[in-house]
């Protein structure tokens, strides 16, 4: 089993997925952080869903990072043949939702093995396959994911596994991509060119930094994981992007964070304005929860519903650009609850 502190986070300010240090990403909630999770072995076991990339001679990760300032993963593996190395990212979205990973060969030759394992709703529906085009369709109710890659890959008992050798110098993509199932599939993206868009965006947000005192690093490092947790149509900013996690081991106190909590929201703010980041805080501010029709869902109290189909305009941030007031209760966590804004729910 995978300690909760073997998690790494990664997302695009609408959603995010936990991978641990063996390659295995065992938590993604699509299209949003509120939405049902497509991998959910964090909750249960492999049954649930999960999707793991790692050496064939298996063990975990003998060094992870971030790239820079970034929210960009990057997990390196010494094995017995060579080195690998496994990025993970998120790109910040256009239309789709695309979750890239990228594998590339530091030295020797390193045979690595993928084992993909998608069920949607936490685990309870198995997808309906199909290969469309030399890419693999997933579709479960109104979820579909698409898996393209260069890789050979073989499906066999409701699962899908590849083997492949990755050598020093070489690099070897998989794009995952959700869109509702009752869409058109969107045009496949460069895992590459989607990589460096990713690290940009991260790059020259945290640019725009003013903290610079002791601690520098951890800080900056704090101020991106809870960028990450903002849902960036709304400004809204979910607690954590877990749920159903006990606050200890063997507790009861189980509840789901993927809600914009008053408190936790209000120390995030402050967190990121005391840093120079004055723009998430408008956004927070001037988020019309009374006519933007995905509030409901992340503003955990929120009474008023949509009045109309129609979701408000945005700015290139992602941010609402109208500025509506509407009725909200907001959400506060039970009073037994001790939220705070760890990503380890």
């Amino acid at each position: 089993m995978t300690r909760i502190e073997h998690y790494a986070l990664i997302g695009d300010t609408q959603t995010s997925a936990l991978v641990a240090d063996d390659g295995s990403i065992d938590w993604l909630c699509v299209p949003r952080f509120d939405s049902g999770a497509c991998f959910a072995k964090l909750l249960g076991d492999e049954r649930q869903g999960y999707w793991q990339i790692a050496p064939a001679a298996g063990g975990r990760a003998t060094r992870r990072r971030y790239r820079d300032d970034t929210l960009v993963l990057e997990t390196e593996f010494d094995t017995p043949e060579g080195t690998v190395r496994v990025i993970d990212c998120m790109p910040i979205r256009d239309r789709s939702v695309d979750l890239v990973r990228v594998i590339q060969g530091v030295r020797g030759r390193v045979p690595m093995t993928m084992d993909l394992v998608v069920r949607f709703d936490y685990g309870s529906v198995i997808p309906w396959v199909r290969t469309v085009d030399g890419a693999i369709q997933m579709i479960g109710g109104p979820d579909a994911l698409r898996l393209t890659t260069p890789v050979l890959v073989e499906g066999a008992d409701f699962r899908h596994h590849a083997e492949f050798v990755v050598n020093e110098g070489t690099t070897v993509p998989f794009v995952l991509t959700w869109y509702p199932s009752f869409h058109r599939p969107p045009e496949q993206i460069d895992a590459m060119r989607a990589l460096g868009r990713t690290t940009s965006f991260w790059d020259e947000w945290s640019s725009q930094s003013t903290y610079d005192a002791r601690w520098r690093d951890p800080v900056q490092r704090s101020l991106v994981t809870l960028k990450a947790l903002t849902y960036a149509p709304t400004g809204g900013i979910v607690a954590a992007p877990t749920t159903s996690l006990p606050e200890w081991p063997g507790g009861v106190r189980n509840w789901d964070y993927r809600y914009c909590w008053l408190r936790d929201a209000t120390f995030t703010l402050y967190s990121l304005m005391t840093a120079g980041y004055k723009r998430e805080a408008v956004a927070f501010r001037d988020c019309s929860f009374a006519r933007s029709p995905v509030i409901p869902a992340i503003c955990k109290s929120c009474t008023a519903p949509p009045e109309n189909g129609d979701s408000t305009s945005t700015r290139s941030s992602g941010y609402p650009a109208t500025n509506t007031p509407g009725q909200c209760g907001w959400a506060t966590p039970p009073r037994s609850s001790t939220s705070s804004t760890c990503t380890a729910r």
